[in-house]
């Protein structure tokens, strides 16, 4: 089984998103990107708190959340697992993306953008893209 260290939590606390939820979201988008996948363990939560300064509690109400969505499991003594990954594409069949996306973000930092432009920019075509979508 792998260590806990595939996934570190970057809490923005001025995102507006509770910090349970960033580290429900962060840990979404680690198994779609596959840097956690089942049998994988989190961090404890002692070394979620030491690492980001935020509450135990909120950590156990993510990592509950997380549970109930039937992502991981808690075993007593043991720690908290993944039990199963989400998201389609293996990393290896997303490389070109990835490598055009990177691109377009390098072109976007040179012509001036912040990283919050980018973010912003990248979530309004994303959103547009997948209107249709919705039934």
């Amino acid at each position: 089984m792998a260590e806990s260290a595939a996934v570190e939590y970057r809490i923005d606390r001025r995102s507006g998103v509770a910090t349970y939820l960033q580290i429900v979201q962060q840990t979404k988008q680690a198994l779609r990107l596959g840097l956690l996948e089942p049998g994988d363990r989190l961090p404890t939560a002692r070394e979620v708190v030491e690492a980001t300064a935020i509450n135990p509690n909120t950590v156990l109400k993510a990592y509950r959340e997380l549970e109930r969505e039937g992502l991981v499991e808690a075993r007593r003594g043991l720690g908290t697992f993944v039990t199963r990954s989400l998201g389609g594409a293996a990393a290896a069949d997303d490389a070109p993306l990835r490598a055009e996306l990177a691109d377009w973000t390098r072109r976007a930092r040179a012509a001036g953008l912040e990283k919050d432009d980018v973010s912003a920019l990248f979530t309004a075509v994303l959103d547009r893209t997948f209107e249709g979508d919705r039934a």
